[in-house]
């Protein structure tokens, strides 16, 4: 009879598990069109940017890379204070009403250099992206990892978490390809109108859950991993709240009255893994978003990289990235460890950055795409590391404090960078070495990569609850 009831149980379990991986084609649906308006984009900005700012060809315009680091502090400052609360606001409210206000928003920028690209609608242009990315850049990424952390449990979450940054590759893939045979013009056309699908396909076929509270609440209580492990000293402590009236003898971690940014300090404080996950996610999006722009003004002030050249490269990085993310990412997580495949990845990133950095020929940059696996692994891994360190009631909370951090790192990196590239691509730099703000991007990604090294794989604990007292009532 028990054995009947398991097997009920078992197969139902199965059958939900199936259907909830089939309802996510879904997200991974406005994901790709998303990031084909995205990828569409990257590889003629730097020309268009050139040409509207700079006078003559002058491949090597400061104004324009001063304009890049503008616009990535200022729009890094405006998420860093709206990823906790965009988080925050899809636990209460759900992820798909706050994922409809970031994909309407970006539908309006690349129309505008999609009707004109001179000087003035370039200004209007990166006037609006700016102010718009404050709340949509990163927020569609932020949100997707939400829903995914909801929606699948154990093990399948780092493989969905690859598979999700696959499709984003792939849609790269798609935009790459399509952008070396589309003109400038007819590129941003193209994005806008992908972004505008992309909205109305969301608002039509996403659903808000894929299962039923009991589910979710025996997924979060059985052998998904959806317990906090609260280190103190090297030891998991279970906190539960004394029995005291009528409190109830579980209450969640935070109160509504609670600021988003108490929420993110207090999810922070209980979890020393969730600390170092923060960490390595701050140095390796310092790095990221330093060489995003220092690698691309760099290659074209040292080899006079051109619209096609950066597709063509673009090209080849979002084919390897994706057939990593897809087939060897979950692999690697289940064979040797998220932990592992995160400080592989880092590794990887640096060996990447140091050979970049002294490139001699254009060729190097193609070949050093041989190790783009490395710079696929790091986000998906941080992202599984730290979604099992909450429940899901609070994966929002937790995507949001990854994507603050990012911003924050976002916010920093034109700092150093941008001063840096301009500096060193120009004729009055201390001594030549045009590539020398990517060997700092190296010695970063190698700080990140020793602290990955100190985060320690602790055995699932399949059933422990553990729940937070919840302050304003410990008070009471």
């Amino acid at each position: 009879m028990y054995s009947s009831e398991f097997e009920v149980k078992f197969r139902r379990g199965r059958e939900m598990e199936v259907f909830r991986l089939g309802e996510l084609r879904h997200l991974l649906v406005t994901v790709f069109l998303s990031g084909l308006a995205e990828y569409l984009i990257r590889p003629v900005m730097t020309d268009v940017t050139v040409a509207a700012v700079c006078s003559g060809l002058d491949d090597s315009c400061s104004l324009a890379v001063y304009l890049t680091g503008v616009q990535q502090v200022t729009v890094g400052m405006g998420t860093m204070v709206m990823m906790p609360v965009i988080g925050n606001l899809s636990d209460r409210y759900g992820i798909k009403a706050m994922l409809t206000l970031p994909m309407c928003l970006s539908v309006l920028p690349p129309a505008i250099l999609g009707y004109r690209r001179d000087t003035n609608f370039f200004y209007a242009f990166y006037v609006i992206k700016t102010l718009f990315d404050m709340v949509c850049q990163g927020t569609i990424d932020c949100l997707a990892n939400a829903y995914v952390a909801k929606n699948v449990h154990g093990t399948k979450r780092i493989s969905m978490f690859g598979i999700l940054a696959g499709v984003s590759s792939i849609s790269g893939v798609c935009a790459s390809l399509s952008a070396r045979f589309l003109s400038i013009a007819s590129t941003f056309q193209v994005a806008a109108i992908s972004l505008f699908i992309g909205l109305v396909y969301m608002r039509v076929f996403l659903k808000e859950r894929l299962q039923d509270a009991d589910d979710d609440d025996e997924a979060d209580s059985g052998g998904c991993r959806s317990h906090q492990e609260v280190h103190n000293g090297g030891d998991l402590k279970m906190l539960t709240e004394p029995i005291l009236r009528d409190a109830p003898t579980k209450t969640h971690v935070f109160n509504s009255k609670y600021s988003s940014w108490k929420d993110m300090v207090s999810l922070i404080n209980n979890s020393t893994i969730l600390i170092q996950a923060l960490v390595v996610t701050f140095f390796a999006t310092f790095s990221e978003s330093g060489r995003g722009s220092a690698l691309m003004y760099f290659l074209k002030a040292r080899f006079g990289f051109n619209k096609n050249d950066f597709a063509e490269l673009f090209l080849l990085v979002t084919i390897i990235g994706s057939i990593s993310q897809l087939f060897i990412l979950p692999t690697l997580s289940s064979t040797i460890g998220e932990r592992k495949v995160l400080s592989t990845g880092l590794l990887m990133e640096f060996f990447n950055a140091t050979c970049l950095s002294v490139a001699w020929s254009p060729w190097v940059p193609y070949a050093m795409t041989m190790l783009v696996p490395g710079a696929m692994f790091v986000m998906p891994s941080v992202c599984g590391i730290a979604s099992r360190q909450v429940g899901s009631s609070e994966q929002g909370k937790v995507q949001g404090c990854i994507s603050g951090v990012r911003a924050f790192a976002q916010v920093v990196a034109p700092f150093v960078y941008s001063p840096l590239t301009a500096l060193f691509l120009s004729e009055n730099a201390p001594f030549y070495f045009p590539g020398f703000s990517i060997l700092c991007i190296a010695i970063s990604l190698m700080i990140g990569f020793l602290q990955s090294l100190l985060i320690k794989d602790h055995p699932s604990l399949p059933l422990v609850n553990i729940t937070i007292n919840n302050p304003s009532k410990a008070e009471a």
